[in-house]
């Protein structure tokens, strides 16, 4: 795993590079959130390839507990992918009310999460 360092406004973003799927638990997420916070990072980007795909099955919970640490230790999070191949309603409304806020995003494009960084 290879952690890229962007400057936004201010503010030190870790962007996680790794073909490898990171994030499968709740564990993992504080982990990662925890590691990326000592070492000074504000927020993260990761994408939707390093994360389970049974992350993406809002019946698991596995997306509302992680991110709820997230938001709890106040730590932003962009999350890039392409979420149309998931069918499901529930995860499009899901994706579509946490994008209406600043804590977790989810976004096409790397471009299109600095972008959002930039404006929160």
């Amino acid at each position: 795993m290879r952690i890229e360092t962007h400057n936004i406004n201010g503010k030190k973003v870790a962007e996680i590079i790794t073909n490898e799927i990171i994030l499968r638990t709740t564990e993992d997420g504080l982990d990662l959130l925890g590691n990326l916070y000592y070492q000074g990072f504000d927020k993260i980007i990761i994408h939707e390839k390093n994360i389970t795909p049974d992350f993406f099955d809002l019946k698991t919970k596995i997306a509302g507990d992680i991110l709820q640490k997230f938001t709890q230790y106040e730590m932003p999070l962009v999350i890039v992918g392409d979420f149309s191949k998931f069918k499901s309603k529930s995860l499009g409304d899901f994706i579509f009310e946490s994008n209406k806020g600043k804590q977790v995003n989810f976004v096409n494009s790397q471009s299109e999460a600095i972008k959002t960084l930039t404006n929160g």
